[in-house]
């Protein structure tokens, strides 16, 4: 994969919208116009997998919250062999088979094609604390989850959810076999488990990582330098078009990751575009994604 669209390419696309006289809106046509491609469309003769719904309720860790979560199992899992296991975080939005990343179409095609594992997908959404009264409104504990540095995230996806969520079924239990996802808080967040935990968790991917100070996680750049350099795989991606706001400047501190990955000799690529907050640019390039987490996977 490539490094995405550089500086001077953006300032190219600048410089020619003001000789051509095109309005913000006209600029607005040329940019963040990602298409999906064919390994995210249903294709006829391919095995699919299966979906289900379930509800979960933190009994300890985040006591109170309640949350849905989906698990997608390939067609060729065989449970007389452990399959590779890949956790996304605001699953809802990634385990649609209709929607901007669909993941288990994408999983459906390159499985088949044998291009990456058999692996199962768990999608988790962030937890909610129902009302305390009727007509009251839900309390959202995305960012608190998400956000956070730390490993209490970490241990409720381990200790509590995942054990739920496998319960019947085989997956693998070292981190070369499993990956975390999300996008946005949910991209810091799937980093920041496998920064807690890389025995449990080997591959990263983050969508629009949200890398800057919402609850300290503009630090991990200068972490990622002063710190013996970890056995982890590490997809970014970002557009030039992203947040910027009093918690940060969302593409300049994925560059910052990014560098500091690359300085530390990690596993690592970044895939920067001109998108802006939205999962159009990671939907697009998942399949590739995919290929790139998973190669060379035993």
């Amino acid at each position: 994969m490539t490094d995405g669209l550089t500086w001077k390419r953006m300032f190219g696309i600048g410089l020619v919208a003001v000789v051509l006289g095109m309005t913000p809106a006209g600029i607005a046509l040329a940019i963040d116009d990602y298409k999906l491609g064919p390994d995210s469309e249903v294709k006829e003769g391919v095995p699919v997998g299966m979906v289900t719904k379930a509800s979960f309720t933190s009994p300890e860790i985040y006591p109170g919250t309640v949350r849905d979560y989906w698990v997608y199992v390939p067609k060729q899992y065989d449970a007389s062999k452990p399959a590779c296991l890949m956790v996304f975080q605001d699953g809802g939005n990634y385990a649609k088979a209709d929607g901007q990343f669909r993941v288990p179409v994408v999983f459906d095609n390159l499985i088949h094609k044998g291009e990456m594992p058999v692996t199962i997908g768990v999608f988790v959404n962030p937890g909610v604390v129902p009302p305390a009264a009727e007509g009251q409104k839900p309390r959202q504990n995305r960012s608190f989850e998400y956000d956070s540095l730390g490993d209490q995230y970490a241990r409720f996806l381990i200790s509590e959810l995942l054990p739920v969520a496998t319960k019947d079924l085989n997956v693998r239990k070292d981190p070369e076999g499993r990956a975390i996802c999300g996008i946005s808080s949910g991209g810091i967040c799937a980093f920041t488990v496998a920064w807690e935990r890389p025995e449990e968790f080997g591959k990263v991917v983050s969508h629009i990582g949200s890398f800057t100070n919402i609850r300290g996680g503009h630090v991990y750049p200068a972490l990622i330098r002063k710190t013996e350099r970890k056995p982890l795989r590490v997809f970014l991606q970002e557009g030039s078009n992203d947040l910027d706001n009093v918690h940060g400047n969302w593409p300049l501190a994925n560059q910052e990751m990014a560098a500091a990955l690359r300085f530390m000799k990690y596993d690592t690529t970044f895939e920067y575009g001109d998108g802006g907050h939205s999962g159009k640019h990671g939907g697009a390039i998942l399949p590739e994604t995919m290929r790139w987490l998973w190669r060379e996977t035993k």
